[in-house]
């Protein structure tokens, strides 16, 4: 998986493997609010939730679960609004 950090200056997309399905998407959690994923085609294919979706699919709740664990871990970085580096206190 090749990591695209040209629109992002303070955080680049990290790598990130769901919980449920080990789908492996790259991630940027600019703030508490959005959230970038990137997916490919090797992780479209192993998601659980994804299977059988078609166009209706409407995103991933485990992927997002991964995703909220993962900043709490601080193995994703919380990025402020502004994109002046990480949020304080998360």
């Amino acid at each position: 998986m090749r990591v695209d950090n040209r629109l992002t200056d303070s955080a680049p997309m990290r790598p990130l493997t769901c919980d449920r399905c080990a789908a492996r998407v790259l991630v940027r959690k600019s703030s508490l609010q959005q959230t970038s994923v990137q997916w490919d085609g090797r992780a479209v294919a192993r998601c659980a939730e994804r299977e059988g979706a078609g166009a209706a699919f409407d995103g991933c709740g485990s992927m997002r679960d991964t995703i909220r664990e993962a900043v709490l871990r601080g193995t994703i970085e919380l990025v402020d609004d502004d994109g002046g580096g990480p949020a304080s206190g998360s």
